[in-house]
């Protein structure tokens, strides 16, 4: 690992540690005019997942993609942006461990709604009225229902 102060060629593990999906370094530069610390993270290159959309097409997989969308869906919600994150490292964590190449742009959507309807009804309705193409008032109030439906059954 090159120093990225002095630029050495090399630099000494002082401590390492597991960090939320990655292992986070301390490191110090061998470097006697310089030893300054500095940390890194490595994380695991996955493969490109390919989502398949719709109308057939495929598209390399965004988390960010799929964080923005919960994000608007969860717009002056009370829903801390670190459950949001956590939200949507669940599901890209379940897609990939389901599919290995390709994965259909339903899965995605289902895994997000199903998530969102625990955590938020509301955040739930938005993203599924955008995610299903509600075309009218009444689809949207059949969502509602079945939303009501399976709020009371949990509670039993």
């Amino acid at each position: 690992m090159r120093c990225p102060y002095c630029f050495h060629d090399s630099t000494r593990v002082i401590e390492s540690r597991s960090a939320d999906e990655a292992v986070r370094r301390r490191r110090e530069c061998d470097n006697v005019a310089c030893q300054r610390r500095f940390t890194t993270y490595e994380k695991v290159e996955m493969a490109p997942l390919l989502v398949v959309k719709k109308d057939g097409r495929r598209e390399e997989f965004s988390r960010e993609k799929l964080l923005r969308g919960i994000i608007r869906a969860c717009e002056k919600r009370p829903i801390p942006v670190e459950e949001i994150e956590a939200l949507v490292d669940s599901v890209e964590r379940e897609v990939r461990r389901e599919y290995e190449k390709e994965v259909p742009v339903d899965a995605i959507g289902e895994k997000a709604m199903d998530k969102l309807r625990t955590v938020d009804g509301v955040a739930y309705v938005r993203f599924a009225s955008v995610y299903r193409q509600f075309k009218d008032v009444e689809t949207f109030a059949q969502e509602v229902l079945g939303l009501l439906k399976h709020d009371k059954e949990d509670r039993r």
